[in-house]
């Protein structure tokens, strides 16, 4: 039998009146891979909250044994101690600060008085080495890709002598190439240095990948685990365990009823805002009718991003130039104002720093795209109607949370993400470009939201989804425009694409 490494025992922590997790228990043996699955709000990330002392002892119930010894963290610090590192899904790295800065903040080489620069980089290239990365250690943050900063988080762990490593969502930003990197890297740690992982992950088919040992929770409490080299691993089975019942369709049905082009773009051109002659988005054309999903397909770094910000009141790029139309008439959009006016409406990629006010309730964001809704007589804010609108709202889009006056910064992830659709659904606009809708939420927020687009288009209003995972776009989209370096490279019919069909067209157009 192996060696437990971690037992969490009877766990309990609460926030106020709310029960975030219940009499959880967890094994983790030493040397394997334990994936942690549930639906966003299921208490993973508040868990290892536990575990790693950012919830210190004392404000939860239940014990921590880890190698043998009952732990009370009081720090993260003291856990780190241990060998106990947890990366979370917005990664703490500092962008103007060099590789080698960022691996020893808070653990630098040298003595007190004085950092050993000498052995700092030293063992920064060692440290790179082990996963894998090739940069130089005076490179800043800012100017290497997520992937890479993810590489760095896990070098960073690595430097501080890590056992038990703690990765929250680790691949939700990252690309199926830089995705499969990482999680090799997660194999060769354990398989070379017997490191032990906690993944926490709402991507089934990594988890599948990697892991060793799968432990669901729903509601703040564990439903139940499975062995892959006994159980294998059922992906059904384990979505059926998250959301508590069977989901035979990952994608909901939907009967097109398509109409006349509303929304046309001609000829766009982007520049890069910060370097001349690069052009992001290179004479661009596209359209798109009433009751219609429309998909952009890509690699990351294709421009699909871009493409979307700089349609949306010229969010992004320099010397924008192009046509658009809407329902046949020409018409600008020269600052984000007057794209909603337009019946625009945007979901960023960058729910956290362009999508919310984190320090705001959910109430005030959600009606902060559409004021003019909830003004009263007096030109002020009818504090009544806000709150109307935003519990309406929280329980059209199920978001979990204690009351729509709590800060949206409390929330999970995926609450967040329902925040952030639900405050462009109430600025009722006729087009909604989403930008990786589901990124970093569970398989079944992701149906709700699903369920949302398809009941949108059913009303005639249309949808641009920009998404990274190939099976969401041929499951949703009715038409599929593939774009690489800028340029749309294909259109293809949803009924007719194929991950294959996608790719090809993408290698062809890079030759």
């Amino acid at each position: 039998m192996a060696k437990m490494l971690l037992e969490m025992k009877q766990i309990t922590k609460t926030f106020g009146p709310v029960k975030a997790l219940s009499n959880v228990n967890l094994q983790v043996a030493d040397g394997e891979i334990h994936a942690l699955c549930g639906e966003n709000g299921a208490g993973k990330s508040t868990l290892m909250n536990v575990l790693s002392g950012i919830y210190p002892y004392g404000t939860y119930e239940g014990d921590i044994v880890y190698n043998g010894d009952v732990c009370k963290f009081q720090t993260i610090k003291d856990s780190e101690k241990k060998g106990i590192v947890i990366i979370h899904q917005e990664l703490a790295l500092v962008p103007l600060l060099s590789i080698a800065e960022n691996m020893f903040l808070g653990n630098e080489c040298g003595s007190k008085a004085k950092i050993n620069w000498d052995e700092t980089f030293q063992r920064c290239s060692e440290q790179l080495a082990i996963v894998g990365l090739h940069e130089n250690p005076h490179t800043l943050i800012k100017d290497i890709g997520v992937g890479k900063q993810q590489l760095v988080e896990i070098a960073k762990a690595l430097a501080k002598d890590v056992r038990l490593l703690i990765l929250d969502e680790p691949t939700a930003s990252l690309n199926d190439t830089e995705a499969k990197k990482l999680l090799d890297l997660l194999l060769k740690l354990k398989k070379e240095k017997g490191i032990t992982s906690i993944l926490i992950s709402h991507k089934l088919n990594e988890v599948a990948y990697v892991a060793d040992t799968i432990t669901v929770i729903r509601d703040g409490t564990v439903v139940t685990s499975f062995d892959k080299e006994k159980d294998g691993v059922d992906e059904n089975k384990i979505i059926a365990a998250m959301v508590g019942r069977d989901l035979t369709d990952r994608f909901p049905k939907r009967e097109p009823h398509i109409g006349e082009v509303c929304f046309e773009v001609k000829d766009w051109c982007v520049d890069h805002p910060v370097f001349d002659g690069i052009k992001v988005c290179d004479h661009v054309n596209f359209n798109i009718r009433k009751g219609e999903v429309v998909g952009i397909s890509g690699l990351m770094g294709a421009g699909r991003t871009e493409l979307a910000m700089s349609i949306f009141g010229h969010s992004y790029g320099a010397n924008i130039r192009g046509q658009i139309f809407l329902n046949g008439k020409e018409v600008h959009f020269p600052d984000v104002k007057s794209a909603i006016k337009h019946g625009l409406a945007y979901v960023t990629e960058d729910r956290k720093g362009n999508g919310l006010i984190l320090s705001e309730s959910i109430a005030k964001n959600t009606v902060s795209a559409n004021l003019q809704k909830i003004v009263n007589k007096y030109h002020s804010i009818d504090i009544d109607l806000e709150n109307k609108y935003s519990v309406e709202m929280a329980k059209d889009m199920h978001t979990k949370c204690a009351s729509v006056q709590e800060d949206v910064g409390n929330l999970s992830g995926g609450n967040q993400q329902k925040v952030l659709i639900g405050k462009w659904l109430f600025a009722e606009p006729d087009i909604l470009i989403l930008d990786e809708p589901t990124r970093g939420i569970d398989v079944g927020a992701k149906y709700e939201i699903y369920c949302i687009i398809n009941k949108m288009v059913s009303e005639g209003k249309s949808v641009l989804m920009i998404s990274s995972e190939m099976p969401e776009i041929l499951g949703m989209c009715d038409r599929i425009y593939i774009m690489n370096e800028g340029k749309f490279v294909g259109e293809m019919k949803g009924s007719e694409a194929t991950q294959e069909k996608i790719m090809t067209r993408i290698i062809e157009s890079g030759k």
